[in-house]
């Protein structure tokens, strides 16, 4: 029997607090971010990178970043 993948379900779940949102800027470029609700990550159209939420923490380390497609 396979267990629920929690990881995903808690990521959908847990929302972000907004003032947390108003202060971040991309690691990389110090520019602005945009929150992805649908994908819940955080992306830097400048970077080419998005950043993931877990448990409604915003993980902004460029190790963590999924690089967006051209």
């Amino acid at each position: 029997m396979t267990q629920p993948d929690d990881t995903a379900a808690s990521n959908r779940s847990t929302p972000v607090d907004p003032r947390l949102l108003d202060i971040l800027v991309c690691p990389v470029t110090k520019g602005p971010l945009h929150y992805d609700r649908e994908a819940n990550e955080l992306v830097s159209r400048k970077a080419g990178l998005a950043f993931p939420i877990r448990d409604g923490i915003p993980i902004m380390l460029p190790d963590e970043a999924r690089a967006l497609a051209d």
